[in-house]
């Protein structure tokens, strides 16, 4: 506080109400929930900066996805893209995959399989953080791969195991 006493007799008062900025500790703990979209954002109200004559601001924390190396996220859906011989799609192959949980899925694939071909597993997908117990679907879409090059004895073996003896 200050204090004079100007010509007149009377004294006059101020009080200075500027601080120094200060940093203050805080921890603050955020539980993740299965299935969080990317952009899903938590908020702590009152938590973010503090400006003098004014109310402290929100702290908004924001989800960021990473990418991973074999599923891709589409809404609540997983989407893996498999390669697959042409001998495999034509007389079936048996698929094993790792879910984001840990647990080993045997899938056998015993259709034809043409190419872009896509098979869904119902509740394999991404939690659903909104409903509880539910989860989106895995979906396993399919790139053929056929061979470059083909030598004249397998190409009568392909021909007799089709039906068809002459070109």
């Amino acid at each position: 506080m200050f204090a004079s006493e100007p010509p007149g007799g009377k004294v006059t008062a101020t009080s200075s109400m500027v601080k120094r900025p200060s940093t203050i500790e805080e921890i603050l703990a955020i539980t993740i929930k299965p299935g969080w979209k990317n952009g899903t954002k938590i908020t702590f109200p009152e938590k973010g900066n503090h400006e003098p004559f004014a109310s402290p601001g929100d702290l908004i924390f924001v989800v960021d996805e990473k990418p991973h190396p074999i599923f891709k996220r589409n809404g609540n859906d997983l989407v893996v893209n498999q390669k697959i011989s042409l001998l495999d799609a034509l007389t079936g192959k048996t698929l094993n995959l790792t879910t984001l949980d840990g647990r080993d899925l045997t899938i056998t694939v015993s259709d034809i399989v043409k190419p872009g071909h896509e098979i869904v597993i119902q509740n394999e997908g991404m939690p659903m953080s909104k409903e509880p117990g539910k989860n989106g679907n895995l979906k396993i879409k399919f790139d053929v791969k056929f061979p470059s090059r083909l030598t004249a004895e397998q190409k009568s073996d392909l021909r007799r195991a089709f039906g068809r003896t002459t070109d």
